[in-house]
């Protein structure tokens, strides 16, 4: 099905809404919880998701009932017609579907994030960008203009090394930091939190995505709109697809700047420095306590190459509109 592994399809069908049938289902989706449960019980019996689907698939899915009830899995599994459908809707406009089983899936996600990296990866764009060495740039939606300079020029520095930006692709930050490095001839990864067909047929987009400069990914389907909670869940994504992050300004306690970052610093891996100069902020004192570290202030693009070559600590590989990318409330 559109070079789709089996088990890709398999986890699509469990998990996915499958927007062209969302009223057709009989059964609810597996939540990213319920999905691991299964996944472990199946790894238990030396089975993969893949097999669900094979000529054995209801004894195999019998022998599950005591992780997730029979009857709802044989339902999802049983919308082969619908998940056609939606992966030809996806296939027509360049979007490629990973799943964590998947020897393509980005290895530093199941790296950092472990049973946390998201059953699937949805995308556009050119993958092996997901595989560079790259920083994380993240910070509120309501900046002033000095800020957002920053944030510019560092991302300025950061294309110029030959080093990918990633980020939110929301207002504020995020928008700095992509366009400027768009801007400077850099590579991209914009991790979004909702409406990635929507976002991936914009006409500006569509250049730079075939271009091979920006790919733009989301755990959510394609056709999902924008929320919070998707906003929330996927900031560990972004972290995770960098070798170091940048946080620019933060309120303690409060957003989902915070909220990422305090969730890096206590659960993942992907060290996390916070902006050293300018205005002192609150929210970024409050995380160094927490364990971040001061951003050294490299000022052009060797300072970059110093800084990831020295400090960073990972194994390598593991003209734009202004509001090019807002789609929804910062996160």
């Amino acid at each position: 099905m559109n070079d789709l592994s089996g088990n890709t399809q398999a986890i699509l069908l469990l998990t996915a809404p499958l927007i062209a049938g969302r009223k057709a289902l009989e059964a609810p989706l597996l939540t990213p919880g319920e999905y691991r449960k299964l996944a472990a019980r199946l790894h238990g019996m030396n089975a993969e998701p893949a097999d669900l689907l094979g000529g054995d698939a209801f004894a195999l899915i019998d022998e599950c009932g005591d992780t997730i009830e029979p009857n709802r899995l044989k339902s999802l599994v049983d919308r082969g017609f619908l998940l056609s459908q939606a992966v030809d809707r996806w296939s027509m406009r360049a979007i490629w579907i990973l799943s964590r089983a998947d020897e393509a899936y980005p290895r530093r996600l199941k790296q950092r994030l472990g049973n946390d990296a998201p059953a699937l990866l949805y995308g556009c764009g050119e993958r092996s960008i997901l595989d560079s060495q790259g920083l994380a740039m993240v910070g509120s939606r309501h900046v002033d203009e000095s800020l957002l300079e920053y944030t510019r020029e560092i991302a300025s520095n950061v294309a110029n090394a030959g080093r990918s930006v990633v980020s939110g692709a929301a207002k504020g930050v995020d928008q700095a930091a992509m366009n400027a490095a768009l801007d400077a001839g850099g590579k991209v990864t914009g991790v979004l939190a909702g409406s990635l067909e929507r976002t991936t047929m914009r006409r500006e987009h569509r250049d730079l995505l075939l271009a091979g400069r920006l790919v733009l990914v989301s755990p959510y389907d394609p056709c999902a709109g924008f929320n919070v909670g998707h906003a929330m869940q996927r900031n560990k994504t972004i972290y995770a697809l960098a070798d170091a992050a940048l946080v620019i300004n933060a309120t303690t306690d409060k957003g989902g700047t915070w909220a990422g970052a305090v969730e890096q610093l206590r659960k993942y891996a992907t060290p996390v420095y916070v902006r050293s100069t300018g205005a002192a902020s609150a929210g970024l004192e409050a995380l160094r306590t927490k364990g971040a570290l001061p951003w050294p202030n490299p000022n052009c693009a060797s300072g970059i190459d110093a800084f990831f070559d020295g400090a960073v600590g990972v194994e390598p590989g593991s003209p734009v509109q202004p509001d090019l990318f807002d789609e929804s409330p910062a996160a």
